[in-house]
């Protein structure tokens, strides 16, 4: 249905109409403004709330537990849908937002100049018949004069008083009105069909053009907000394929979660390596007392009997053992934190880790300076076959860094692998002793005395252990001075890690060194720091180094603590 056949006359609506189309679009692409800005500020705190949750930190520090590891996961996961939301807010933005806001400027200047034509239509034919108008009043009043002069000349020629030249007079004032007055009816009939002509282009040509293109202008605009419905739609489901992605990667990374291995992954991240500590030994301080016949239950009470029946020693507040209960950084001095390059600060198991990794590190390190030496010598062999190319000259003083690099390598590496190889020789002494030691105490027949001795006779008081092959002694221990001076500098003693049994005697001719009798028990107060040496205390506090392989240690199980 046409507009220009059926709405001839209503073009003051038609403007109405219009001018709504044009609101309508605006008020539809405000709509989709907020649409993306709600998109954008989502995806904006999406991305917060991802980097708020997912902290940066350093290589060592990154969580291996599966449950960490599936929350990132999500994370990123959830990081790739405020990505997705990004993508809808910038295809609404391009393709609805944009081509709305293009459109209403091309609807706006092409509503302006069909509505101008419209106006100038209107115009020319009010124009026409402003003149079809005047030449018509002019018609009325020259018919009226000549129709006055008529009057007058047949007055004047029926008046037998009236002169002859009062009667030409007034018959020549008659001819002249008569003709003026065919003259406007003549311009009159002209005007008319003038008028009545460009009525009918008006009403048949050029009002339905204008309204005709109004109309396509119009239905474009309706097809036009149809296409952006549309779009706005296909933007959002656009994404869809790629969001169900996102979220069955975060179902993924929850299946993924395993609590078995993480259980797996504590026991690795805090496995000291050390051994659990044994047994305290029985202390006999009676050896020395003088056995009288009146006293004759000391004497004739048998051994095993007499361990059964002691009481368990107090705890003294003197004694460095009841001290790491109380004592507390907050109150006292912090310990003097160790040296990091060889992670002897670390338990042997954390140490040996440590240091695999670092030595694996050294190695790619190395590859690279390899493989950069590599390339540089043969750019070297390309200049100097083809000297256009470069100086080959110039890459010298690279290939020189490159080969300082790999030495410096190489030695870091080489020292690494030497405590690498120190620790897991610890390892495997400490389970050797550890393994004789289960044999030597589950022996089957008799039992161990205070001393270290064994008997088959339960009223036996005292054997002589023995004689067992002395190990080889190592070099003089060689303490850090500055050690000795912060431990000077502090009131308390240090602190008790373990006790020791010696298995053979010592003389402690050098400085430093612990006098120690075969058997005697002694007190841990420093691990062996890969020299040979560790640092014991008496039963009376005298302090120093003896061979780790002349004793047995046994060490608490909060010694990495203490």
């Amino acid at each position: 249905m046409s507009w220009g056949t059926e709405l001839w006359d209503q073009f003051d609506n038609l403007d109405k109409h219009t001018q709504w189309g044009i609101d309508f679009i605006e008020r539809y692409a405000k709509f989709v403004k907020e649409r993306l800005d709600i998109e954008q500020t989502y995806a904006k705190q999406l991305r917060n709330l991802v980097k708020k949750y997912c902290p940066k930190r350093s290589k060592e520090e990154e969580p291996r537990f599966t449950s960490c590891l599936s929350f990132y996961s999500v994370l990123n996961e959830l990081n790739d849908y405020a990505g997705q939301r990004e993508v809808v807010a910038e295809e609404m933005t391009h393709k609805v937002y944009g081509e709305l806001m293009r459109y209403s400027q091309d609807f706006k200047a092409e509503r302006k100049h069909h509505l101008q034509e419209g106006r100038k239509a209107q115009q020319h034919l009010d124009h026409c018949w402003k003149q079809m108008d005047n030449s018509k009043r002019k018609f009325e009043r020259e018919s009226k004069e000549a129709e006055k002069s008529q009057i007058t000349y047949d007055r004047f020629d029926n008046d037998i008083n009236a002169t002859k030249s009062e009667v030409e007079k007034a018959k020549a004032q008659f001819y002249l009105r008569t003709h003026m007055a065919d003259e406007s009816k003549n311009e009159y009939a002209a005007q008319l069909q003038n008028f009545n002509g460009e009525q009918w282009k008006h009403f048949n040509n050029a009002i339905p053009h204008i309204f005709k293109n109004l109309q396509d202008m119009d239905e474009r605009r309706t097809v036009k907000l149809g296409e952006t419905y549309r779009s706005f739609a296909e933007a959002e489901r656009r994404v869809i394929p790629i969001v169900s992605k996102c979220l069955e990667g975060m179902v993924s990374a929850a299946k993924a979660v395993d609590s078995r291995k993480d259980s797996i992954i504590v026991v690795e991240s805090f496995k000291s390596g050390f051994d659990p500590p044994g047994d305290f030994p029985f202390e006999d301080f009676s050896q020395h007392l003088s056995r009288s016949g009146s006293d004759g239950t000391i004497s004739s009470t048998p051994k095993v009997e007499r361990e059964r029946e002691a009481p368990a020693p107090r705890s003294d507040p003197k004694h460095p053992m009841s001290k790491t209960k109380n004592k507390l950084w907050l109150f006292g001095k912090k310990p003097k934190a160790p040296s990091l390059e060889d992670y002897s600060h670390l338990p042997p198991e954390q140490r040996r880790k440590r240091l695999q990794q670092r030595i694996d590190e050294l190695g790619k390190e190395l590859q690279k300076e390899i493989d950069q030496r590599d390339a540089l010598n043969k750019m070297k062999d390309v200049y100097e076959k083809n000297p256009q190319m470069g100086d080959p000259i110039s890459l010298q003083p690279k290939i020189s860094e490159t080969m300082c690099n790999m030495e410096k390598l190489r030695s870091e590496l080489h020292k690494n692998e030497t405590w690498l190889s120190e620790v897991e020789g610890k390892q495997s002494s400490r389970g050797d002793r550890r393994h004789s030691a289960d044999n030597h105490h589950h022996t089957p027949q008799g039992r161990e005395s205070p001393e270290g001795s064994y008997t088959d006779d339960t009223s036996q008081e005292h054997q002589t252990p023995q004689k067992r092959t002395t190990p080889p002694k190592p070099g003089p221990p060689n303490p850090d001075p500055h050690e000795f001076d912060d431990e000077f500098d502090d009131d308390d003693p240090l602190l008790v890690i373990g006790h020791c049994k010696a298995l053979y005697s010592f003389d402690g001719q050098n400085e430093g060194t612990l006098v120690m009798a075969d058997d005697e028990v002694l007190y841990i107060i420093e691990e062996d720091k890969g020299d040979g040496w560790t640092r014991a205390r008496k039963q009376s506090g005298e302090e120093g180094y003896v061979p780790t392989s002349y004793v047995e240690i046994t060490m608490e199980k909060n010694s990495k603590g203490s």
